[in-house]
């Protein structure tokens, strides 16, 4: 029997959240760090431009993927970024 489509995508948000997440947690050196949907750089003192980009390129190399600077530029949350990772994966 085939997962339902809903259960496919659940699951394939949960594996992009679990490795952006891990990704959070090395760029900024905490292991503590728990990303959610409405965080943004005002959560963490240490997310500044330069952490931004790091962030940015660690993700693009993690997923295979290239971000453009004004998609990036756009975003308002960390949620709104899994959902552009998991657009540009085809996830």
């Amino acid at each position: 029997m085939k997962d339902s489509p809903v259960a496919n995508a659940n699951t394939t948000e949960a594996s992009i959240r679990h490795q952006m997440n891990a990704i959070f947690q090395t760029v900024f050196d905490d292991p503590s760090i728990q990303i959610f949907d409405a965080m943004s750089a005002k959560e963490l003192e240490e997310w500044d431009s330069l952490s931004h980009i790091t962030l940015v390129l660690a993700i693009e190399e993690s997923f295979g993927i290239r971000l453009k600077t004004a998609e990036v530029g756009g975003l308002l949350n960390v949620g709104e970024l899994i959902a552009l990772v998991a657009a540009r994966t085809g996830r």
